[in-house]
């Protein structure tokens, strides 16, 4: 694979990893192979900058906007920290610090990195006003009422005597202070063991738990929960010190949680020394921990060195290698995705496995198996990737019983008994039957409900699973025509039954664009859905397409196109459509998208760089409202390049060797009127 289509298949699947982290709160990879894909895709990056795109993974902070709370901008963005997981990376850091402050003496403090739900608070007059959650670094979601249940967290600050010489300083007047909400490892595992007794599905860590508490829509429930805080971050206009250990040391007098472990150092190697210190003795905590975090400790030295688009250079977080431990493989079962998509799942014996109960663990997909030669009874490595989801990672051939029998990859749907597909250039096998497989019929309801497509917020999986049981829905047409009396049950749930059937009814006003992505196509995800209904225009014009057209489209390929075509060409889906249509789903794109001028008529325009007054997709749309035509590459047929700042240097290079005129942004603007 080229490093071109590298870069575009990093973007894809860290996006994916992204929504399935920060919003579904179901991540399936970990951090360190999470954090070595974004670091692969930053170096690819530096080498082809003519690729700069600012929608691309390493240009944001992942979301868990929840649209269910109010929306609040942040103050002060809450970025996140760069990654390491080795000490040389520590080190460049720490040389980089050094360079940046000219040789002037520093320190770092160095501090625990909780793994939970970052938090912000706000206080006035010694009062918690506002707290909110990291959301996507600028705006986040209002959970105040939910984090007054937190007990740890004061609500009132008790003002310092004033007769007391040794007393901190008084807080200021307002001021905002951050750190973690966390759920306890004992508070996790009662929780899971209850779970497990209500046949519910378990929570994978306690980040998972901590987070899907505390957007429950019930105070209550948050508070029964019993949840902490860890607070690790002073802000404001009046800091009574200079320090940021000293301001957290104050903080602490105030009433707030703040980690024990936290020490201020001088030398890479005292840096090192606590490094290998909480290494071990972070399993005695009692709470969730993935690695340290290491900031420069003056604000004014802090304020000089500044910060990239992404995160500040004054901090650096340092992740512990994943905890690992040899258990038995007793069996293998397999389970069935939205998309049909088959996993393999390891159960084992229990083992404890970073702070928790492991006994079942991914095995990806068939070639990963074959990998490993796995067999029934081996004893198998098995660690948590960023200490999420349970993986394995090795197999003790030593240990293997003489009569153990290798893994044989099944060749029917566990589900629905369909002979399985593996479709060219990919490695998972998958279940053709979509219209007819139970997890893959409630898997599509579930993708069309969400925030990014139909945004049926007042919907969940748990109702969509308890209507499909109950056979009031049995595809995404049905959702359309429940009623409230259908869902009210005894009478009492009037008002939950109508928020939901307003919450349908007020889908169809969304756009064409997010229904083409909301109708689940297999390989089509939310850009090939916004490219799809672009070119197309309305749902019969992509009905009819013939895969050459299909592939014409920049972004779609062979596998996806032969896709689209199956998808349109099943008498099934083409009454779900029908059905959707007559009950008045956008089927065409709205007429802000419809051609505006032909100004560019004839026109082949490349995009390249970042622009202050639209995003490169706006202006992608402004083209083709204008008649012109986007490509992506620049050749002697390109009519003229729109440039913003940091245009690629190798394609300004080609541009000026091939005569082809650069366009500013203003210039383009000033062109189409």
């Amino acid at each position: 694979m080229d490093e071109i289509k590298r870069i575009e298949q990093l973007r894809k699947e860290l996006h994916e990893h992204n929504y399935k982290y920060y919003v579904l709160n179901q991540p399936t990879i970990g951090d360190q192979e999470f954090d070595f894909m974004m670091h692969e895709l930053q170096d690819l990056e530096a080498k082809h900058p003519e690729m700069a795109d600012p929608n691309s993974p390493t240009q944001r902070v992942g979301s868990d906007l929840n649209e269910e709370f109010r929306q609040v901008e942040h103050k002060y963005p809450m970025l996140s920290l760069a990654n390491t997981y080795n000490e040389q990376d520590v080190a460049d850091w720490y040389e980089s610090v050094k360079k940046g402050l000219a040789g002037e003496d520093f320190e770092v403090c160095c501090e625990m990195k909780y793994d939970g739900l970052s938090i912000s608070l706000t206080y006035v007059d010694g009062k918690l006003t506002q707290a909110v959650t990291r959301g996507d670094g600028v705006h986040g979601d209002d959970v105040t009422a939910n984090v007054k249940t937190i007990r740890s967290i004061p609500l009132v600050l008790t003002p310092p005597a004033s007769d007391n010489l040794f007393a901190a300083p008084a807080y200021p007047r307002e001021f905002e202070i951050r750190g973690e909400i966390l759920m306890p490892w004992n508070v996790f595992e009662r929780l899971n063991k209850e779970r497990e007794e209500a046949k519910e599905p378990l929570f994978a860590n306690p980040r998972n738990a901590a987070s899907g508490t505390l957007k429950s829509q019930k105070s209550s429930l948050v508070a029964s929960r019993q949840l902490d805080a860890y607070l690790y971050y002073l802000l404001g206009e009046e800091l009574p010190a200079e320090g940021h250990y000293e301001n957290l040391e104050v903080a602490r007098q105030w009433g707030f949680k703040i980690s024990e472990g936290m020490k201020k150092v001088k030398t890479l190697q005292q840096i090192y020394d606590f490094i290998n210190y909480w290494d071990t003795e972070r399993k005695k905590l009692p709470v969730a921990t993935d690695g340290i975090v290491l900031k420069v400790n003056s604000i004014r030295q802090q304020r000089a060195l500044g910060f990239t688009a992404k995160s500040p250079r004054w901090a650096i977080a340092y992740k512990f290698k994943a905890e690992r431990v040899c258990t038995r493989l007793n069996e293998v079962t397999y389970q069935v995705g939205r998309t049909g998509a088959i996993t393999p799942v390891a159960n084992m014996d229990p083992v404890q496995l970073a702070g928790t109960t492991v006994k079942r663990a991914t095995l990806n997909n068939e070639d990963f198996i074959k990998s490993f030669d796995l067999h029934i009874g081996d004893y198998v490595y098995v660690e948590k990737g960023g200490e999420i989801i349970p993986k394995i990672v090795g197999v003790d051939i030593d240990q293997r019983p003489i009569i153990a029998q290798p893994v044989e990859f099944i060749k029917r749907c566990p589900e629905c008994g369909t002979p399985l597909v593996r479709y060219e250039g990919e490695a998972a096998w998958y279940c053709p039957n979509d219209s007819g497989c139970p997890p893959q019929i409630k898997g599509r309801i579930e993708h069309f409900i969400a925030r990014k497509a139909m945004n049926i917020d007042s919907l969940g999986p748990e109702t969509v699973d308890d209507y499909y049981r109950h056979g009031l829905i049995h595809n995404i047409a049905d959702l359309y025509d429940i009623d409230v009396q259908q869902i009210n049950g005894d009478g009492s749930r009037t008002k939950s039954a109508q928020r939901i059937v307003n919450g349908i009814a007020a889908s169809k006003e969304v756009p064409f664009e997010r229904v083409v992505f909301a109708l689940g196509i297999r390989f089509v995800g939310e850009t090939s859905a916004k490219l799809l209904a672009r070119h197309f225009k309305n749902i019969d014009a992509l009905m009819n397409a013939g895969i050459e057209e299909l592939q014409e489209i920049e972004g779609i390929g062979e596998v996806m196109a032969k896709s689209i075509i199956t998808y349109f060409h099943t008498e099934e889906n083409l009454k779900i459509i029908e059905r959707l249509r007559n009950y008045g789903l956008q089927m065409e794109l709205a007429t802000q998208n419809s051609q505006l001028s032909t100004k560019l008529e004839g026109q082949s325009i490349v995009i390249s760089g970042v622009f202050t007054h639209h995003s490169r997709d706006e202006y992608k749309i402004i083209i083709e409202q204008n008649g012109g035509k986007n490509v992506g590459s620049i050749s002697s047929k390109t009519s003229f390049i729109l440039a913003g700042e940091n245009m690629g240097p190798s394609k300004l290079q080609k541009a000026e060797k091939l005569g082809i005129k650069i366009v500013s942004e203003e210039e383009f603007l000033e062109m189409i009127g």
